[in-house]
């Protein structure tokens, strides 16, 4: 179908013919020029114009990824073998273990509760490395089974949460010491002999009239020893484990403090929680889900909220003036008024011509008839202005305006005829 197509839409202006490209002649005896290349007419991005956008985005995922690796690095290096007696590492404990090895002391590594409650003893000294790790099943467990023991038990910082069910009656202070170096300040012996310690960490309170407290900042002592109530067994609260680091044993009296606590009784059981203890996974106490993300998710959410700020800054920077852009193809208005007629042929789509064409038509015949446009699709206004300009006067253009739309293309030509011939009487009268 090539007949009339609709108006319809915003128009565009259609661009002059191009004028004919200037002819070249070449002299004699040389070869022709080569044709310049036509301009690529092509809007997907190139692969420099990729690279510029996407370069500042993979600079700071490679920044980013290597501060993580570094993070990851340096955690590595100093969390591996924290307070285990068998590591060489700089926070390890493997030069305690040997010194008391060399006094006849045999140290043995648990990691299991019921392993720690069945070593407990007389003549055994218990040492909680991370008593925090325990949940609340296991830390009942392992106080009844210390408490009868007349052994000693030592605790290695712990805070709030399990403290008061190891040590029944103590209480850690929220805020730490600010000093590392301590006096003992006390009349302990272990404490009077070993002298200035690093013992600077967690401050406990307790109202044990028994208890002994050293090493004191602020009137709190980061040091309890307390004496159990029945039998000859004692409990001795650490709040800073330096004493116990190889890297630190050799400073102020951190050697003669922990051979002291440690070697009092011919065994040393070392008991290092771990996750995969059958008490652990078995245990009746709730979790929250904050209690499972390991202790460096603060941290990590800081960063990336950080770097969410940042990237809101960079992509919210104001844009330039408008630029001017050659379209990729011009095409004249009538090969885009040829071209959809061609596609509502290919659909049969004779409503739509249709519908486009009286649109148009009447948008444009209340015009002429001095009609405002808000009125030009309305049939009680608009047929009867029209029909008093006609030639006999009076006729039904309703049909010719709202009708039906046409049955077959030659009812479709046939109706943009009638339109034409309807605007041009309009527009002579």
């Amino acid at each position: 179908m090539t007949g009339p197509t609709p108006s319809t839409g915003p128009r565009h202006a259609s661009a002059p013919d191009a004028p004919p490209a200037p002819t070249t002649h070449t002299p004699p005896g040389q070869p022709a020029a080569a044709p310049a290349p036509a301009p690529s007419t092509s809007v997907s991005p190139t692969p420099r114009q990729l690279w510029t956008r996407s370069r500042g985005i993979l600079l700071a995922l490679v920044i980013l990824l290597a501060t993580a690796v570094v993070i990851a690095a340096v955690r590595s290096g100093t969390e591996h073998g924290r307070l285990d007696p068998r590591s060489a590492d700089p926070h390890g404990s493997r030069a305690v273990a040997e010194l008391l090895a060399d006094r006849g002391v045999s140290t043995r590594v648990v990691t299991s509760t019921e392993e720690a409650r069945s070593a407990a003893g007389p003549d055994t000294t218990l040492l909680v490395a991370h008593p925090d790790m325990l949940t609340a099943r296991q830390r009942s467990r392992l106080h009844a089974a210390t408490e009868d023991s007349d052994g000693r038990t030592v605790l290695v910082t712990p805070s709030a949460r399990s403290v008061g069910a190891l040590a029944p009656g103590v209480t850690a202070n929220a805020a730490p010491s600010t000093d590392s170096t301590l006096s003992p300040g006390c009349s302990l012996p272990a404490a009077r002999r070993a002298g200035p310690a690093d013992m600077g960490g967690i401050r406990y309170d307790t109202l044990a009239p028994d208890a002994e407290a050293c090493y004191l900042s602020d009137g709190l002592p980061s040091l309890l020893h307390l004496p159990a109530p029945h039998g000859k067994g004692d409990t001795v609260v650490l709040g800073a484990p330096d004493i116990l680091y190889n890297d630190r044993l050799d400073q102020q009296g951190n050697a003669s403090l922990a051979l002291q606590l440690l070697g009092s009784r011919p065994h040393l059981v070392w008991y290092l929680p771990s996750l995969s203890d059958d008490q652990a996974a078995s245990g009746s106490e709730r979790r929250g889900f904050f209690d499972l993300i390991p202790s460096g998710w603060r941290w990590g959410a800081l960063q990336l909220a950080i770097a969410a700020v940042l990237a809101a800054l960079w992509r919210a920077r104001r844009f330039g003036p408008l630029v001017a852009e050659r379209l990729p193809v011009v095409i004249r208005a009538s090969e885009a008024v040829e071209g959809r007629a061609r596609l509502y042929r290919k659909v049969n789509a004779r409503d739509r011509a249709a519908a486009a064409l009286r649109t148009a038509a009447r948008t444009r015949l209340a015009f002429l008839v001095g009609l405002p446009p808000a009125q030009a699709h309305a049939p009680e206004t608009l047929i009867p202005a029209l029909s008093s300009r006609l030639h006999p006067p009076g006729q039904d253009l309703h049909p010719l305006l709202f009708g039906p739309p046409p049955g077959n293309d030659a009812a479709l030509i046939a109706l943009a005829d009638q339109l034409d011939a309807l605007e041009r009487e309009v527009r002579h009268s």
